[in-house]
Formats: structure tokens, sequence, C-alpha cells
């Protein structure tokens, strides 16, 4: 056995472990993979530009309003429960500019105004505008 630097067995390893790196490469994957069909979903809506002037108030505008009891209107009439798509759909049959307003009470649950603009959606509608009051300074 020499005494020097010679090559012997039990020399350094110049190999890099890649399993850490693909563990985690596959749980981005599998990450990815489940959030990215739940990025797609919801609901697009058009809103209007914020303004200075009212709204011009025309006689073929249409207002879906949902009040505080959850209780839903086209216009001025009340709306059976599910109906609502149903009615729009007929309503905007022959028309050409599909827009509705949306107007929500302040106390109505977020997932009621998400349910009415569902509906509103899926009804055909192209634009759907949503109408508050000015903000008190």
């Amino acid at each position: 056995m020499a005494m020097g630097g010679g090559d012997d067995e039990r020399g350094m390893m110049a190999q890099i472990n890649v399993t850490p790196l693909v563990d985690v490469m596959l749980v981005l994957l599998v990450i990815f993979m489940v959030t990215a069909p739940m990025m797609q979903q919801g609901v697009q809506v058009n809103l209007p530009k914020a303004d200075t002037k009212g709204m011009n108030a025309q006689e073929d505008t249409v207002i879906v309003t949902v009040d505080k009891n959850g209780r839903t209107f086209i216009n001025k009439d009340e709306v059976p429960g599910g109906d609502l798509r149903k009615q729009l759909s007929e309503m905007f049959a022959t028309r050409t500019k599909k827009e509705v307003f949306l107007k929500a009470d302040a106390g109505v649950p977020y997932g009621e105004v998400v349910r009415a603009m569902a509906e509103i959606k899926g009804a055909g509608i192209e634009r759907l505008g949503m109408v508050t009051e000015p903000a008190q300074k």
C-alpha cells in the first residue's frame, strides 16, 4: 500500500441526488392539476365604468333586484324561485341588446348575489351591470 494520493476505491463521488427534486416536482404537478380547473370557474361580469353622471333610464332597461329577504324581481315583478333564467331567456329571445342591471340589498348574502348572476349569465345575457349607490363622503 502506497501512502500517496493514488486512486483507490474510496474516492469522492461526483453524483447529484435527484430524488428530492423529483419529489418536489411531482408534488407541484399534483397541486397545479388540482387547482387549474378551479381557477377557470366563476361568473364573468362586464361592469359599467364609474361615471359622475347617473344611468340613463330607457324603456327597455331590465333591472333584476334581490331584496334583503332573498326575493328576486325583474323590474317590479316578483319571480318565483328558480324561474329567473327561464323568464329572462323568454324576454331576451327577440332582443339584440342583451343587457341586464343587477341591484342587490347590502344585507343579502354573497352566495345569493352570485346565484342570481349565474342565472342571468345562464339565460344568455351578454352584459351584466351592477347598480350601486354613490359613496358618502
